[in-house]
């Protein structure tokens, strides 16, 4: 059977692990459609490469460098916000490796979900935002949805051990990022750079600072819950710094199942495009004959502030999800164009959320404004400081 392949977000750090993937597995695995944002050379190389039937490129203001660099008689090209959405429901594809940064990712979620196609989740800000409409979608018309991401691939693992309703709690594990041991009068004022220096995995920038936040485990942990269809009170975070065991579930009986590998993206992905099948793989692998040790420690809720606000998210559920996550979107942006200091990160979250009125049950036109209520929230904060958020109530 054919293995064809659109992956959204190809130009970023998950699509490019998912295009090694399939450079290693080579027939019947075939790269037929691309889609990136705006970084046209680097998509132009991929197709030359790859020779997809179709691309995508959001940004429309680069249309032409794309045409002029990938000439005459290349692959049909698809422009703007409903780019992604056209690839996943593109005929030439079979599985989509959904990998676009943020709620942008949404739509073409969803698209893929309807198209029946096979989902292969890396966007963790999906389920996130609009997971309660996401997942009794798949479940309907019986579409897989696979997670990229190395915990969730782990726990998705590790319950082929036992039937669901066997499972006592989930386990996740967190690195720790680049502010673990930093002292807390230090991390207020942490450049972008020190929060990019993450010392276990490279990835793209937005999740890299995420995890120096641990906003990444927020999402996580979210998304776990509607993943596994399990309560909040069932998910354990765990600081883990070695990045080797990727997530565990613990059973009624008292057995833990952990799901252990070398931090590289390239194993959970390839499980993603593979399953139910393995096959020889192409990333890193354990070296048991050196001496290694793991360790384990409980999560500080006060270095890690995002961590309380993750739990309070998912209990409240209905649009609380989609006002975390663009908070988060619009107050990183800040930090990285130099507006408001890396503490303040995690405080414009907050002052968000606590003047948002959840809706319990939305569709998604009111997920899409609760975002952009969010977003609009969270500029405020931002240009008073992050101290006073005056945006009208949603």
């Amino acid at each position: 059977m054919s293995k064809r392949v659109a992956i959204l977000g190809s130009t970023g750090s998950i699509g490019c692990s998912t295009l090694d993937v399939i450079r290693h597995l080579g027939s019947p695995y075939k790269a037929s459609a691309l889609g990136a944002h705006r970084q046209v050379e680097k998509l132009a190389a991929q197709v030359k490469e790859f020779s997809p039937a179709a691309v995508a490129l959001a940004d429309e203001s680069r249309a032409e460098d794309l045409r002029r660099l990938l000439g005459h008689g290349g692959p049909k090209i698809f422009l703007g916000e409903s780019g992604m959405v056209d690839l996943a429901r593109h005929p030439d594809v079979d599985v989509v490796v959904a990998a676009v940064v943020g709620a942008a990712g949404l739509p073409a979620a969803l698209a893929t979900i309807r198209a029946g196609k096979k989902l292969a989740l890396a966007n963790k800000e999906a389920l996130v935002v609009a997971g309660s409409l996401l997942i009794p979608e798949a479940r309907r018309r019986g579409v897989p949805l696979l997670p990229v991401d190395s915990e969730h691939s782990a726990i998705f693992q590790a319950m082929a051990c036992g039937r669901s309703r066997d499972v006592r709690r989930v386990i996740l594990t967190a690195s720790g990022g680049p502010f673990r041991t930093t002292p807390l009068k230090s991390i207020y004022n942490a450049t972008p750079a020190d929060a990019l220096n993450h010392p276990t995995w490279r990835m793209g920038g937005k999740i890299t600072i995420d995890s120096a936040t641990m906003f990444n485990k927020a999402l996580e942990l979210i998304e776990a819950c509607w993943l596994f269809d399990l309560r909040p009170d069932q998910i354990q975070i765990v600081i883990h710094p070695e990045s080797i065991i990727h997530s565990m579930v613990e059973f009624i009986d008292g057995s833990v199942i952990a799901q252990l590998s070398p931090p590289d993206m390239r194993t959970p992905i390839q499980y993603a495009l593979t399953y139910p099948d393995r096959a020889d793989g192409c990333s890193r692998r354990m070296d048991w004959t050196q001496v290694q040790a793991l360790h384990f420690e409980p999560p500080d809720f006060e270095r890690f502030p995002a961590l309380k606000l993750a739990y309070q998210v998912a209990e409240a559920g209905g649009t609380s999800g989609a006002v975390l996550n663009a908070a988060n979107e619009a107050a990183v942006a800040a930090f990285m164009a130099g507006k408001i200091p890396f503490g303040e990160i995690c405080r414009v979250v907050e002052l968000t959320i606590s003047q948002h009125r959840i809706q319990t049950n939305p569709g998604l036109d009111d997920l899409l404004e609760a975002d952009r209520w969010a977003r609009q929230c969270a500029e405020t904060c931002i240009a008073s400081g992050a101290g006073a958020a005056s945006a009208p109530l949603a």
